[in-house]
């Protein structure tokens, strides 16, 4: 198994250090086109969660990102050092109450993309895998 960990202080414009790690991940193992689009939007997005909802915009918390690649599968696994969260009752960003909200849409977009999401440590860690060939 592959394994590339990095760990990022919660600013929002370190965003662009797990940019550059998702495109260096992109060249090393090879990642078709086909699911870069959806990683990228994925993890940053997860990545973005941590940093403002996890560690509500600390720099002094971290929040780590591992990516593992086993035959057949690539994951991120994103954990921050916040409270977690009720990951079971979210609300539906597709419900009419909720269209206009300007968040909220950032799980449902990784659930779309992903190829499987898991949260875990009380909603601490999410897992984002996807299938590869």
């Amino acid at each position: 198994m592959n394994s590339i960990k990095i760990s990022i202080p919660s600013l929002i414009e370190n965003i662009q250090v797990v940019e550059s790690f998702i495109d260096n991940a992109k060249e090393e193992f090879e990642i078709n086109d086909d699911i870069y689009g959806n990683i990228m939007i994925s993890v940053t997005e997860c990545i973005s969660n941590a940093i403002v909802h996890g560690n509500e915009n600390n720099a002094q918390k971290m929040v780590h990102l591992e990516l593992n690649l086993q035959p057949g599968v690539l994951s991120f696994c994103i954990e921050d050092e916040g409270q977690g969260f009720d990951f079971t009752s979210l609300p539906d960003p597709t419900a009419p109450e909720n269209l206009e909200k300007t968040s909220g849409r950032g799980i449902f977009l990784m659930r779309q993309l992903s190829d499987e999401v898991k949260f875990e440590n009380g909603g601490k860690k999410t897992i984002l895998s996807f299938y590869v060939d």
